[in-house]
């Protein structure tokens, strides 16, 4: 070691990159800095020169042609339905749901079954940029064991419903065993535990109450499904006489806490209401496309300061869990819809999927950004290949380009979780062969139906 080198602070890791998308300061591209980390968080941004002067680092990347960002955060999905993708395509969601989905999972769910979808989808997510993701399905303990082992950050939101489902019979005890798994993991980093109502139209009154008054005592975030359909809001109106978002508040659900997933068909008595409660809103393009199920007014909703996420819904019905991609769609349809070239930028696009869904979460203050302080969840994508060129822009890159497949790196809390687009310490191959013996199993099992 040199004088120099013995002089400098020693650190963890340096990550130097040609471009950095930092998202805050936002609408900012940095070209040939670096980013310091050190116990898994973040300890400076620097020019390259400058940084190398400074610290002495046991493990350097250097990142020729790729553009550095944070980590994505998938604010909506039910990983184990991965293991559904392509059951049933083409139909409205009713249909999807009450015909096709629902007979399967009860069919078909275990905790076995969690396991694995869980552990396809977050391998997915890991090679397409995703670091934190938020789960809402059956078994949530399972999902969040998953998650833990395999190295995602994630909220487990843990379904509430009125009627009986392979975890729970009603929704005193989906409540009693998700506060169970509020305990277990009450001063996790890794894993945050949600409330998660499935819907309006499947939660009556008093446990949506109850959840309202747990929610402010324990201080845990609400997600739920809402105005995913315009039939779900004929449907309330006919059975309660006021749209959805409005039961909700009425029931005290509608705070800073709620996370509404979906929101298509809003009104501004809708919109109003999300903005007074400071609400958020998790926009899943794709899947609402497939089904058919509307548009979320991003626009209406970013213009009057309610905070929007991205989410990918489940496989069942997007069929991918690509956050570029999603980012893509949300831009393009806002410009579809709208009639503005300009609506939702590629600026606008990156913050959902980064610092808004942070945001969602609770957690801007450790994610959704690269600024000293924070975790080092970062990503990489290479810029190098023809699909990207030539690069004027490489924000304008990373929304409108094939971007997911070009992911060579990705970190969380500074520990390498994919490198040269592969996946450390996961055996894929495994994965994939779980994945054919769930379908042969389902596929035969049907046939003789």
């Amino acid at each position: 070691m040199t004088d120099q080198q013995t002089s400098l602070t020693p650190i963890d890791s340096i990550i130097y990159a040609e471009w950095i998308v930092p998202v805050i300061p936002r609408n900012t591209v940095l070209e040939n800095h670096a980013v310091a980390i050190d116990q898994g968080e973040i300890l400076a941004i620097l020019p390259a020169d400058q940084i190398e002067r400074i610290y002495n680092a046991k493990k350097t990347w250097r990142l020729e042609e790729q553009v550095l960002l944070p980590g994505l955060i998938n604010s909506h999905g039910h990983a184990a339905m991965s293991l559904f993708r392509g059951m049933a395509d083409d139909l409205p969601l009713q249909n999807w749901l009450n015909d096709q989905i629902w007979p399967a999972e009860q069919q078909w769910v275990s905790a076995e079954f969690v396991r694995d979808g869980s552990e396809l989808a977050i391998a997915e997510m890991l090679l397409s940029g995703t670091t934190f993701c938020s789960d809402m399905y059956f078994f949530p303990d399972m999902f969040a064991q998953v998650a833990h082992q395999m190295g995602i950050r994630s909220q487990v939101c843990f379904p509430v419903m009125d009627f009986p489902t392979v975890w729970a019979q009603d929704a005193d005890e989906y409540i009693h065993k998700g506060l169970q798994l509020q305990d277990d993991y009450r001063d996790n980093e890794t894993t945050h535990i949600a409330f998660g109502p499935h819907a309006p139209y499947t939660v009556s009154d008093k446990p949506l109450e109850r959840i309202a008054m747990l929610s402010e005592e324990l201080d845990i975030s609400v997600h739920t499904h809402l105005h995913e359909t315009r039939q779900e809001i004929q449907d309330s109106l006919k059975q309660y006489g006021k749209r959805p978002i409005k039961r909700l508040a009425d029931l005290g659900l509608l705070s800073p806490s709620l996370q509404a997933v979906h929101a298509t068909h809003l009104n501004e008595e809708d919109i109003r209401l999300l903005k007074q409660s400071n609400a958020h809103v998790i926009h899943c393009p794709e899947s609402n496309m497939k089904l058919a199920s509307g548009y979320c007014p991003t626009i209406s909703l970013l213009d009057a300061g309610v905070n929007v996420g991205l989410g990918t819904d489940g496989c069942a019905s997007n069929n991918d869990l690509d956050l570029f991609s999603e980012m893509r769609s949300a831009a393009l349809i806002a410009k579809a819809n709208s009639g503005n070239a300009s609506a939702i930028t590629d600026t606008d696009a990156i913050e959902m999927a980064t610092i808004n869904g942070a945001r969602v979460m609770g957690l801007e203050q450790k994610l959704g950004s690269i600024e000293p302080g924070k975790w080092a969840d970062l990503i990489a994508v290479d810029l190098s290949s023809i699909f990207q060129q030539p690069v004027y822009n490489p924000l304008s890159q990373l929304i409108y380009t094939n971007s997911a497949s070009q992911l060579s790196h990705s970190w969380i809390g500074g520990e390498a979780i994919v490198e040269q687009s592969q996946l450390t310490g996961i055996d894929t191959a495994e994965i994939i062969t779980k994945a054919q013996q769930w379908r042969n199993k389902i596929t035969n099992r049907s046939s003789l139906a």
